[in-house]
């Protein structure tokens, strides 16, 4: 639904009865304050909407679409270092395969091992070098040879090729300035499609839309620009739950909305249970240290000493404790960041049902310190880290991956029909010739009843500062609307 609108206009053919001339003079406007103000609000703001933000759409579609299917990607352009052929049932210790890996890879500083996640994957052994900044230098071991497979310059665990199709997707290799188009898409993406929704289910012409058939399937019988309406919206009926769902977990990590929403989990106190990782014989800290799900990566308490290389074989006492403590499947192990903290364990199995557990282990003690369970995360925080792993394709294998895969191309034929109905509701007369068709009426909002501006204007101001992107460019859309009215009343008068 996220295209141009299909809705009537006053003068379109496409609009008059069937046996009716094209020519056929247009229904006058609804008189006064009515409920046909609102649709007549919704025909201009979906029109508009469609016009200047499909194109924002479209870009994240087809990007999205590119970036659904990295994972098969990475197995053609690394293959030979993420996979292995399965020798035997024994895995190699830790300790051998990380020594492996150091012998063939000696710089930089070891700050974490993942475990394979299926038996023809490899380890994958992360090093830390100052060069490569926020990025990680990732070497594959196989795990039944402890042979080294090769390495790659990863960003928290993707290949070169996922970490290139994520930032074009996000924001197109522009940095900070780049997010904005992909917020500015996801901002708009549920406002679109609703509005389509709403105006194509309550439209009052024709017996179709009495019906589910004529909602959920378009008219093969008509032509013109009511075929292709047709198809526009009932396409955008299947892809609408798609749509809503991709557009609230995109705004949940954007830069602005992703703000405001971390606000709300403030507030309600809604965030995942922080990991302790401090020792519990460890002498007090002057500031709480750990917290995340990437403690180990991130800085620690300032006052402690930093902690020495890891040695490789406290990697095996740390899975050992975490496998007893109930943490299977792959795991990913990282050394403390100081002589007060523990190591940190932390399961990633995005299979359905998932397993998000993570453990603080005293290698000293082959003992488990502290866990926090997937199951004691609330709601909001687990709907929003299992948005983000769908929205990212990860969750469900490849059923996941083709449903977003659908999602986009659906996308991408709904805002392509809107785009053709604009044209094809051109005029055609001599008299009348014109490249695209008109805009809807401007001054729809003069006939909203009251009752809908007293509610809908806070509300509105309430939606942009939620979606400050959203905000802005309804606004930039107003300042625009009102400077073309006001030049055409001056060329008239």
């Amino acid at each position: 639904m996220s295209s141009v609108t299909d809705t009537p206009r006053p003068g379109d053919p496409s609009d008059a009865p069937p046996d009716a001339p094209p020519d056929a003079p247009p229904e006058a406007p609804p008189a006064g304050r009515s409920r046909q103000g609102v649709r007549a609000l919704l025909v201009r703001l979906h029109f508009y909407a469609g016009v200047f933000v499909a194109p924002f759409l479209f870009v994240a579609a087809l990007t999205g679409l590119l970036y659904t299917f990295t994972p098969q990607l990475d197995q053609l352009l690394y293959g030979d270092r993420l996979r292995v052929e399965q020798t035997g049932e024994r895995v190699l210790p830790l300790s051998e395969q990380i020594a492996a890996a150091r012998a063939a890879h000696p710089e930089g500083t070891l700050t974490s091992v993942l475990t394979p996640a299926g038996p023809e994957d490899t380890t994958r052994v992360e090093l830390s070098l100052p060069e490569l900044g926020e990025k990680q230098r990732t070497v594959f071991v196989d795990p039944y040879t402890a042979e080294v497979k090769g390495e790659l310059t990863t960003w928290f665990g993707s290949t070169p090729a996922t970490t290139w199709l994520d930032d074009l997707h996000r924001n197109l290799h522009l940095g900070e300035f780049g997010r904005m188009y992909s917020e500015v898409a996801a901002s708009w993406l549920w406002v679109i499609a609703a509005g389509g929704l709403v105006l194509w289910i309550g439209r009052s012409r024709g017996q179709r839309a009495k019906s589910a058939r004529g909602v959920l399937l378009p008219d093969r019988s008509a032509r013109g620009v009511r075929r292709t309406r047709g198809f526009h919206a009932a396409t955008g009926v299947w892809l609408a739950l798609g749509l809503f769902f991709l557009s609230a977990t995109g705004l949940t990590w954007s830069h602005y909305a992703g703000e405001r929403f971390g606000r709300v989990l403030d507030t309600a106190r809604a965030h995942a249970p922080e990991l302790d990782t401090r020792l519990p014989d460890a002498p007090a800290p002057d500031a709480a240290a750990g917290g995340d799900e990437h403690a180990g990566h991130s800085g620690h308490d300032m006052g402690e000493a930093e902690a020495p290389p890891a040695d490789p074989a406290d990697f095996d006492t740390a899975l050992a404790a975490a496998r007893k403590a109930g943490l299977g499947g792959t795991v990913t192990l990282s050394p403390p960041a100081d002589t007060a903290s523990g190591w940190v364990v932390a399961q990633s199995d995005n299979v359905w049902p998932v397993h998000y557990d993570r453990v603080v282990v005293d290698t000293a003690k082959a003992e488990v310190t502290a866990h926090v369970r997937w199951a004691d995360h609330p709601v909001l925080a687990k709907l929003t880290k299992l948005g983000i792993q769908g929205h990212m394709g990860v969750l469900f294998g490849i059923a996941n991956q083709i449903v977003l895969a659908l999602v986009a191309i659906g996308l991408m034929l709904v805002i392509f029909w809107g785009y053709r109905m604009w044209w094809q509701r051109r005029p055609t007369r001599e008299d009348r010739s014109g490249r695209l068709g008109k805009a809807p009426a401007r001054g729809t909002w003069r006939q909203l009843p009251l009752s809908v501006l007293i509610i809908g204007v806070p509300a509105v101001a309430a939606l942009g500062w939620a979606l400050p992107l959203l905000g802005v460019t309804l606004a930039a859309f107003l300042v625009v609307d009102v400077a073309v009215g006001s030049v055409r009343r001056f060329r008239t008068s």
